[in-house]
């Protein structure tokens, strides 16, 4: 299905809303393709000026840095699987069912197709794999945290904590279990691509060993 909604994103990320114009959505479209094809340390604002047939100094008045626009996209990223888990599990009375399909949410291919106003949901998805850390692993992390710029991380984690929570409600690590979750499901998939030896699951594009290991240490932990 086509995300089809419309988060309500922080102000403290930029300084004029991109979703408002065409530039804009340029800029953010653009801008996660070339931050998912190099990587946010080769990624620059003038490579994303020419890319767009812009100036830099039409993306400075969108937004202060690249590390802003950054958080921008992964923010986008933590809404709209938020609106995943909450879609597909909202009829759901079961616990277990629910971590369950949370688990394979989190090891399924996300859709290639993209309109004007969504990024790629590919280029997301490697986005986060590879640079997501990169948002909050600054010497900024406590003033952008007072501004609450990973608050959709924050609030996925909380809600995956509470099914955690509705399963055993006396479990002690409801929230590292959750953030470890998505963490390591992240992380391996990046392993599994470029240093398969730190996984046992190799070239394993389906992810199903994947999904396998996640439903193992999470049932695992809360028997």
């Amino acid at each position: 299905m086509e995300w089809q909604i419309y988060p309500k994103m922080n102000t403290h990320l930029f300084l004029r809303n991109p979703e408002n114009t065409e530039i804009g959505k340029k800029i953010i479209n653009i801008g996660a393709q070339l931050i998912s094809e190099n990587g946010i340390e080769f990624f620059t604002f003038k490579k994303l000026a020419d890319a767009i047939g812009s100036t830099e100094a039409t993306i400075y008045r969108y937004f202060e840095n690249k590390h802003k626009l950054l958080t921008y996209i992964v923010d986008g990223y933590w809404y709209w699987l938020d609106y995943q888990v909450v879609f597909h599990t909202n009829n759901i009375a079961s616990a277990q069912q629910k971590l369950e399909i949370i688990i394979a949410i989190l090891t399924s291919q996300q859709p290639q197709t993209a309109n004007q106003h969504f990024i790629n949901k590919a280029h997301l998805q490697k986005i986060i794999i590879t640079d997501s850390s990169k948002t909050y692993l600054t010497h900024q992390v406590t003033e952008h945290n007072k501004n609450q710029l990973f608050k959709p991380y924050k609030d996925l984690c909380a809600r995956i904590s509470q099914i955690i929570l509705g399963l055993k409600p006396d479990y002690k690590f409801s929230k590292s279990l959750s953030s470890s979750l998505i963490e390591i499901a992240h992380f391996q998939e990046f392993f599994m691509i470029n240093l398969p030896s730190l996984t046992d699951f190799g070239n394993d594009k389906d992810l199903k060993n994947l999904q396998y290991f996640l439903h193992s240490l999470v049932f695992g932990s809360l028997k």
